[in-house]
Formats: structure tokens, sequence, C-alpha cells
């Protein structure tokens, strides 16, 4: 059995990760952390980690970027590893979570889908080729009208993964209304949606001369991030410190 804190309980990814998890055999959420206390729960809620005495054996972490450093040290101090799902992280915030990876283990992930991850290898080894074939590499990602940053943190971590089997030597270009240019064969576009209820659609498009190819996944509903989440909460307990990604758990070379 795996006794889980759930950082953002909640928030709707929290109440997502709540209801699958009390139908999980093998976990339980034994507290929440929530600065909101609008819900009724099957477990505990606390306002912050200092006031939170219960022990468990994964902190899973669905929330924003505040109050950070408070959360790593109630790990550190519990020697319990984080599944850490949250973006839009500062570089002063990536170096704290490689600083206290040093002690306890971390798995952090842009988005928690299953096909997300499986799909980044996908399109990082057609990088590799299609690049040296002079393909156009292009991202359109969409989501629901509520989302406020653009591009999605997914978007970028698809870019990033691509930039790093091609070496680095591409440039992101998020905006072309600014000035009429050709397009720069190293660059990756990124393009951005926001409209209606649309969960969450990422798109990779590799287009060359009489031809594309296009990869892409579509979430239709929050689900698949809390099962990957819950999934990710599972297979950390016990593992050494250090960071850890989701093709860790899915044993993707």
């Amino acid at each position: 059995m795996t006794n889980i804190i759930l950082r953002g309980c909640n928030g709707k990814m929290g109440q997502v990760i709540s209801e699958l998890v009390e139908a999980d055999e093998n976990a339980i959420i034994v507290a929440g952390i929530d600065v909101s206390q609008n819900r009724v729960n099957k477990y505990p809620v606390y306002p912050n980690f200092a006031s939170c005495g219960v022990l468990a054996d994964v902190i899973i972490d669905f929330s924003s970027p505040n109050n950070l450093e408070e959360m790593l040290e109630f790990a550190i101090e519990q020697e319990i590893g984080i599944v850490l799902c949250t973006t839009g992280f500062s570089k002063e915030d990536i170096e704290k979570i490689n600083e206290a990876a040093k002690q306890i283990p971390i798995l952090r992930s842009a988005n928690m889908s299953m096909g997300i991850n499986l799909i980044t290898k996908l399109i990082q080894e057609s990088a590799k080729i299609l690049s040296e074939a002079g393909f156009d590499i292009e991202i359109v990602e969409r989501h629901h009208n509520k989302k406020v940053d653009a591009p999605s943190g997914t978007a970028l971590a698809l870019a990033d993964a691509m930039n790093e089997v091609l070496d680095h030597r591409y440039e992101y270009k998020y905006d072309r209304s600014t000035e009429r240019v050709a397009r720069n064969k190293k660059e990756i576009g990124i393009s951005a949606v926001r409209g209606g209820t649309i969960v969450g659609e990422h798109e990779v498009i590799f287009a060359g001369t009489d031809e594309v190819i296009e990869i892409k996944h579509t979430a239709y509903s929050k689900a698949i991030f809390a099962k990957g989440a819950i999934q990710a909460a599972k297979f950390l307990p016990g593992k050494e410190s250090g960071l850890y990604k989701m093709s860790d758990l899915m044993n993707i070379p």
C-alpha cells in the first residue's frame, strides 16, 4: 500500500486524483495540503506542510510553484520522494529541485500522460532523422479557454526533447507577426490555440518537400494525467535519491 500526501488536493486535478485513488486497492491518500478549505475530503487537509504531522511514502504535487521550498524541506526531513507535476518553475526553483534530488527521489514531468511520454521518444527519433533531411519542425498545442500560460509546459518539453538530440542547435519561434522574413531552417515553431473546453492537444509537424509527417496526442479528460501521477507515486518509494522521469517508470530507453 502506497501512502500519499496530495498537495493541491482541492484543485481540479487534485479532485480527480482523489477519486481515482479511492478506487485503487494499492494506494491511499493519508493527507492533503491546500490553502483552500472549500471541500469536504475523506482525509485530513492542512494549509501547509508545517502543520502536517502525517507520515507517508510519497508526495504528489499538482499545485503551483508557490511554497516549493517548504515542500522540499518536509520531504527531505521525512525522507520521502515527490512526484512533481507542477509547471512554471523559475530557474531558481529548478536549482532547488536539483539540490533536493541529491537527498530524495524526485520524479518531475511537465505532463504525466503515458501517451505524451511515449511520443516524446518518437519525436526525438524522428527529429534526428528528418532534420538531416531538411524537414521543418513545428509544434501546435491546443487547450481550453481558461488556460492562462502559453505555450504549454508540455509543448516546451516536447521542443526541448527534440532540441536535446539536435545538439541544441535550434531556436524557438513563438510569433511571426512582428517580422517579414523567411523561415529559419534551425528553428522550432511553437503555436498556441485557446478555446472551448479542449483538455489538451499537442501536434508535432515535420514538414518536408512534398510530404508532411504529423505525430499527435489528444487528451480527452484530466484522468490520464491523474493516472500517470498515481503510477509514478507507486513507482517512487524505495528508489535512490535522484531525478526521475516518466520514461524511467515506462522503461523507455
